[in-house]
This record gives C-alpha cells, sequence and structure tokens, in this order.
C-alpha cells in the first residue's frame, strides 16, 4: 500500500500537518475519512499528525487544524468522539463566522444564498433532480460545518427541494462515486427508507422480513463496490437516474 502523503503543510501545535490523498484513502482504507482527520477519530492516522486532504480549491486548512487541535485535545482526556466533534464544530463555526464575506451573507435572504453556493448545474445527470457542483466552503459556513463531499435535499434541510449538491473540491473522478451515492440514498429515502439504522426498516421483497438496512449503509455498499469496481459506475448511475 502506498503512502497518502502529498506534502507537509506545516507544524502547528507538536503536531505535523499533511496535505494528504483522500481519494486514494477513500478507496483503501476508509470511505468514510473525507476533508480532514486526526488519530483519535482515524486511527490509521499517526499519533502526531494531523491530515487534511488535497483540494482544488483551498483555503479552508486553518479552520480544520483548529477544529482538529480541539477535537484531539478532549479525545485524549477522555471524551467521546460525538462530544469532542460537537465542541470542536463550535470553534470552527465560529472562526468562520468572523470572515467578512459570511458576515455580508448572513445578512442576506437565503435565495441570495442559494445563488452565490450553486456554481454549475449538470445538466447530464439533472433529470427530476437538479445535480449542482456548489462551493463547499459557502455551505459548511453558513448552513452545515460539517458537510463533506455532498448531500441532498431529504437529509438537509437547506438544500432547495429535489436537488442534491456535490462539494466543488472533489476531484471529477470521484464526483461520479458520491453522485452515485447520494443518487442511490436519496431514491431509497424517497421511498420510505431512513436515513440509518436508529429507525430501521426491515425489508424483503417489499415486505417485512429479517433484512435490516438504512438508506446511508445501502449507499455507501454501492459507493464502496464502484469504487472497487469503477467501470460499473456509469451503469449504476444510469440505473439511478431512472429511479427518480
Amino acid at each position: 500500500m502506498k503512502k497518502p502523503y502529498v506534502k507537509k503543510y506545516g507544524e502547528v501545535a507538536g503536531f505535523s500537518v499533511w496535505i494528504i490523498d483522500g481519494e486514494y484513502i477513500r478507496e483503501n482504507i476508509d470511505e468514510e475519512f473525507t476533508n480532514f482527520g486526526q488519530h483519535f477519530r482515524f486511527r490509521f492516522v499517526p499519533k502526531n499528525e494531523f491530515w487534511i486532504d488535497k483540494t482544488r480549491r483551498g483555503g479552508e486548512e486553518q479552520f480544520y487544524i483548529d477544529h482538529m487541535i480541539a477535537e484531539n485535545r478532549m479525545m485524549a482526556e477522555g471524551k467521546d468522539y460525538y462530544y469532542a466533534l460537537k465542541m470542536a464544530d463550535k470553534i470552527e463555526k465560529r472562526e468562520r463566522s468572523t470572515v467578512r464575506l459570511i458576515k455580508n451573507l448572513k445578512k442576506s435572504h437565503k435565495e441570495n444564498v442559494i445563488k452565490r453556493i450553486h456554481k454549475k448545474l449538470l445538466k447530464k445527470y439533472s433529470n427530476k433532480i437538479n445535480v449542482w457542483i456548489v462551493n463547499g466552503d459557502l455551505v459548511r459556513s453558513m448552513f452545515f460545518i460539517d458537510f463533506t463531499e455532498g448531500g441532498h435535499d431529504m437529509v438537509y434541510s437547506f438544500i432547495p427541494k429535489n436537488e442534491i449538491w456535490l462539494d466543488d473540491d472533489l476531484s471529477e473522478k470521484e464526483m461520479k462515486f458520491i453522485l452515485l451515492h447520494e443518487m442511490h440514498e436519496r431514491n431509497l429515502m424517497a421511498h420510505g427508507w431512513p436515513y440509518d439504522l436508529k429507525s430501521p426498516i426491515r425489508v424483503k421483497n417489499n415486505k417485512p422480513g429479517k433484512i435490516t438496512k438504512s438508506a446511508h449503509r445501502s449507499a455507501s455498499e454501492i459507493e464502496h463496490f464502484a469504487r472497487v469496481h469503477p467501470g460499473t459506475v456509469d451503469k449504476f448511475l444510469r440505473k439511478e437516474m431512472k429511479k427518480e
């Protein structure tokens, strides 16, 4: 297995900060790795390192570093991940709110904010559902600090009806895998599947049965299969579009 390091970003608070190939990690180590990570969240990250996924846009690195410092410290003290995440999110959100653009957008009507967030409509994949490449930085700063890779209207209330959003930091290659995940997940939720297993649905030949699934888990499974067998992704996408 190759090492995922791309370049060293710097040294902060006793940690080496590395820009890494997140796509490689998602395909070979853990598909749940997103924009950044530290050891207590992802054990494959060395204890004295912070990892940040390489991006095409950049500019959010300091937000991520400050988040990881807080998250790492609290988890090292014995706090569980969800508590540490909640506290670190508050710190990151406060820092993002000091950016002048964000201050101005906070005063704008939601429709104007959405127009600023929308970057490109992917007409090839838009049928009844519009698929947009969006400014992920603005989504995190304005609506949801933990927005990563993509999302849709049936999970996030801030996304307009019948829309799927894809973070503009995704590479063209990886964008298809995330789009497949979001399409599949949304189609299942539109047919009554819950997002996660906290309120599971039992499905077997469309009747109650022993198989317990969640829309997110099912989407993660098909995404993982497509990553391992990339030649299948276009076929899966066409199939999902027909379900809309």
